[in-house]
């Protein structure tokens, strides 16, 4: 007789996989969820909200996985997977509630599927917000056995009245950059083709371990930061780096925003990966730069915000301002 395991899907590892997972989503819990992981939906209350606006986010790791599997390290990317999310949910001033998570593979392994959902789990926690649910699919004849791919999507609200749009932005407002961890979760298939030995010797450690360093999650400090402080604009330095990614602060296309590179210190990881042969444009075009996110704040309140930041352990620069001119960015 012919069985689901003699095709590739082993039914018993899954449930091992469910298992292990529980004892993850048990730290993520907040008041508002209504139930535990296991059944067809995940639900959460709202409480307290007088005009409660709902605000998602969607987002991969990429092929920083391939690194990852390569360095057989997979408790950290999960991180990155969450702060993906959140992080853009927090750019309209959303606090993240719910997070849920979706894993494929060829071949299930429990164990390496458990890790990888200690890193979302883990990033949850950092975020203040509940991992609900998830789907775990294993699909041989498709993903090649050993290979994993990771994706979620988070759910935050924020008062109506509160939203963050980038509308109160004028001339000569401040822009506060605030520290990376390094690539972050973006450029990946840049960095791939460029470096090919992940063990080779880079910083005092191996290369491979420092492009693993997992993405900062933005979410607590700038909350805080909420609390006392009129931030007009915000943005997350992800895919496309400084030109993509800091004018989607503004709400009308009549801003520059002006950055000055002196402004801070690059890190050793970019500076290496430019000197293989990388333009400083398409550097800034791929790359955070050592700067993962980024404020808009009129100038009477930089230094209040930038106080806030540094008890939050996030050290920040005036990264530049914003002038009328034609959208975009320009780097001096």
């Amino acid at each position: 007789m012919k069985d689901y395991k003699e095709s590739g899907v082993n039914i018993n590892e899954g449930y091992r996989t469910v298992e292990l997972i529980k004892q993850h989503t048990k730290r993520t819990m907040i008041p508002g969820v209504l139930n535990d992981i296991g059944g067809f939906a995940g639900m959460f209350e709202l409480k307290n909200y007088k005009n409660p606006v709902l605000v998602s986010g969607t987002d991969g790791v990429g092929t920083k996985l391939d690194v990852a599997m390569k360095m057989k390290k997979y408790d950290t990317v999960g991180i990155d997977c969450v702060a993906m999310c959140v992080n853009d949910v927090l750019c309209n001033g959303a606090q993240p509630l719910l997070f849920l998570d979706y894993l494929a593979c060829g071949k299930l392994d429990a164990d390496i599927a458990a890790d990888l959902v200690k890193g979302v789990a883990d990033g949850c926690v950092q975020a203040g917000c509940a991992l609900i649910g998830g789907e775990t699919a294993e699909m041989p004849g498709f993903y090649d056995i050993g290979k994993y791919d990771i994706a979620g999507f988070s759910v935050g609200v924020v008062e109506k009245d509160k939203i963050i749009d980038g509308s109160t932005i004028r001339q000569g407002d401040t822009l506060i950059g605030i520290q990376s961890s390094g690539p972050h979760s973006n450029g990946f298939s840049l960095i791939r083709y460029l470096i090919k030995d992940f063990d080779m010797p880079f910083d005092g450690k191996k290369i491979g371990e420092v492009l693993l360093t997992p993405t900062i999650i933005y979410v607590k400090a700038i909350q805080r930061v909420l609390e006392k402080y009129d931030i007009k604009g915000m943005a997350h330095i992800t895919g496309g780096g400084f030109y993509e990614n800091i004018p989607r602060m503004f709400a009308t296309k009549e801003y520059t925003a002006v950055i000055k590179k002196e402004s801070y210190e690059v890190p050793k990881i970019f500076k290496y990966i430019q000197s293989l042969g990388v333009s400083e444009k398409d550097m800034y075009n791929t790359f955070n730069m050592g700067i993962g996110f980024v404020l808009c704040v009129g100038e009477d309140d930089v230094q209040g915000v930038m106080n806030i930041l540094k008890e939050s352990g996030l050290d920040s620069y005036r990264l530049g301002y914003v002038k009328k001119g034609e959208y975009g960015i320009c780097l001096e």
